[in-house]
């Protein structure tokens, strides 16, 4: 739910829509606790557009994630990549 949410978003934000993806691995951060890692792939020219002037656009996708932290107890951490 919360990759395709994502996905969606970050479709609106960059110039090649089609060369955006997105993958989750689960597992356990060094604490023991669950951690969900979300993987964002887009073109290497739409990497900066997802992060935004000093992280503003990932800082607010962190933010909304962090409402569905506190429903279901998952951690998610984010991570963009560019596709080559």
């Amino acid at each position: 739910m919360i990759e395709k949410f994502i996905e969606k978003y970050a479709k609106k934000i960059v110039t090649r829509p089609q060369c955006v993806s997105v993958q989750s691995q689960t597992g356990t951060d060094p604490r023991g606790n669950k951690l969900k890692e979300i993987s964002v792939l887009a073109h290497p020219n739409d990497v900066g557009r997802l992060i935004g002037k000093e992280g503003k656009m990932i800082g607010s996708l962190k933010v909304l994630i962090s409402g569905a932290k506190a429903k279901n107890g998952q951690n998610y951490k984010i991570v963009i990549y560019s596709a080559e």
